[in-house]
């Protein structure tokens, strides 16, 4: 006999019930084709791909049970751009998502143009490192700073300032001899 615990549940203990409910709204009975979708069609594709929903085939009364079953569609949202390529490509997403679920599924796909939303992945990359070039001007110009933490904190952020500033096309401000 298992034992109760008492007091508050965990988050995580509630959310693949909500989350399975949500998927199956809209057909998708399996919640890694959501999660896995760069592992399962690859990074290029799912960058500008993502599914919204199976449709699943209405079922013919009294079908053999030797009958092989229908498969569903699977419906992408595809930015516009890349909608012709997605086409092509069509075929292998069908193979890499049967491959996935382990089962024919997926009979084919059908795109819906659009806007996708930001994913995590893209909004948390990165920033570039600073040239070389603004890293030595701006430990040039930090290096009056007494306190070490300071003066490399302040070094970074002119580095980047000077980086971005040359960008924009705007030339820095002669240096003044000290």
């Amino acid at each position: 006999m298992k034992a109760q615990t008492r007091g508050a549940k965990p988050l995580a203990a509630f959310v693949p019930d909500i989350i399975a409910k949500a998927l199956s709204s809209r057909g998708i009975s399996e919640a890694a084709l959501i999660s896995d979708w760069a592992a399962i069609v690859g990074e290029r594709v799912a960058g500008y791909a993502r599914p919204i929903e199976l449709q699943w085939p209405a079922r013919p009364p009294r079908r053999s049970p030797d009958a092989p079953a229908a498969g569903a569609t699977l419906v992408l949202r595809v930015e516009g751009a890349f909608a012709l390529e997605a086409q092509h490509c069509a075929t292998t997403i069908v193979a890499r998502v049967n491959g996935h679920l382990g089962w024919r599924c997926i009979a084919r796909v059908v795109f819906r143009q659009g806007p996708l939303p930001a994913s995590a992945e893209k909004k948390a990359s990165a920033p570039r490192p600073p040239s070389l070039e603004a890293e030595t001007e701006a430990q040039r110009m930090t290096a009056a700073v007494d306190d070490v933490e300071l003066r490399e904190a302040l070094a970074r952020l002119g580095a980047r300032a000077i980086d971005r500033s040359t960008a924009r096309g705007r030339a820095l401000p002669p240096a003044n001899a000290n």
